[in-house]
C-alpha cells in the first residue's frame, strides 16, 4: 500500500473513507495497482468499472496528456456523483512525458463547476481532489 511518512495512505489524505462507492475512469496498463488497492482497502470494496450506471460518492479519474478532453471527462464524472461527492484526478508526476499541468486541471474544474481542494503525491502520480460548488473545504 502507498503510505505516507505519517503512516496514512494518500487515499485517506484526499478524502476516501470506508463505505464509499468509487467509480474508476481512465484505467489503462500504466495505472499503479498499489494506488488502486489503497483506495479499495480504505473504502472496503472494489472500485466500480466504467460500465457502472449508479450514483457514486467519488470518482477516481486517471488522466494523462493526450487522453482527450479533461473537461469532457469531468462532466462525465459529475453525472455519477452524489451530493458532496468528489473527483480525484490522478496525473503522472512532473517530468513524465504525459504529465498534465495543475493549471489545466484547474481550468477543467472551473469550467464544470468543481474546485480543487487538495493535492497529494501518490507514488509516481499526483492526486488532485476536486469538489463540487461550495464544498471546497470538505474532507
Amino acid at each position: 500500500m502507498a503510505k505516507d511518512a505519517t503512516g496514512g495512505t494518500w487515499a485517506n489524505k484526499v478524502g476516501f473513507t470506508e463505505g464509499q462507492v468509487v467509480l474508476e475512469i481512465g484505467w489503462d496498463e500504466d495505472v499503479d495497482d498499489g494506488l488502486r488497492e489503497a483506495v479499495e482497502e480504505v473504502i472496503g470494496s472494489a472500485l466500480e468499472e466504467d460500465q457502472f450506471d449508479g450514483v457514486v460518492d467519488a470518482v477516481l479519474l486517471w488522466w494523462r496528456d493526450g487522453d482527450g478532453d479533461l473537461i469532457d471527462d469531468c462532466v462525465d464524472a459529475l453525472t455519477f456523483l452524489a451530493d458532496k461527492g468528489f473527483v480525484v484526478v490522478l496525473v503522472p508526476q512532473v517530468g513524465h512525458p504525459e504529465h498534465v499541468e495543475a493549471a489545466e486541471i484547474q481550468e477543467a474544474a472551473d469550467t464544470v463547476g468543481l474546485k480543487a481542494s487538495s493535492t497529494a503525491k501518490a507514488g509516481e502520480w499526483i492526486a488532485t481532489k476536486l469538489v463540487q460548488g461550495g464544498h471546497a473545504k470538505q474532507r
